[in-house]
């Protein structure tokens, strides 16, 4: 993926979970909504970030044939990515919310479990639907450094 196709999968994957999250977030964890707003904002900018450079990375080393990752490689993918929010976030949420460090690791596991299957899900359908354009896109970029252009 170049720069602007990350940013791209980066930003639908928060929009989306925010849509879902955030009522969900209010209702279980019986704060307001306005504070679980904040939190989820926090948390999406981080992920964000997060996302761009971990995806980088993870690339890197499994290559960037999305379209055609394992089950196996998929469960890697998320895991670490999940590891990578929940250590700088932890004490975050505990802190904005009040909350003692396990009632925050409770929140974030929560989390945790829904982000794992909705990256799952979000990922799959997200690379099937940009696989075309995104082929297209490597074939052309390969034709322009073939023709020196």
């Amino acid at each position: 993926m170049n720069n602007k196709q990350r940013l791209t999968h980066a930003l639908l994957f928060e929009f989306f979970a925010l849509i879902i999250v955030v009522p969900l977030a209010t209702f279980f964890a019986q704060k307001e909504a306005g504070d679980m707003l904040v939190v989820a904002v926090g948390l999406s900018i981080y992920a964000v970030v997060w996302n761009y450079f971990y995806n980088i990375i993870f690339d890197r080393y499994f290559g960037e044939q999305r379209a055609s990752r394992t089950l196996a490689t998929r469960l890697i993918h998320t895991a670490g990515f999940e590891l990578g929010i929940i250590v700088v976030t932890l004490p975050a949420v505990a802190w904005f919310l009040g909350i003692s460090m396990l009632s925050a690791l409770m929140l974030e596991a929560a989390f945790l479990v829904f982000f794992f299957f909705y990256a799952m899900i979000f990922n799959g359908i997200y690379d099937r639907i940009t696989a075309p354009n995104t082929a297209a896109t490597a074939k052309i970029a390969t034709v322009s450094h073939k023709s020196g252009h």
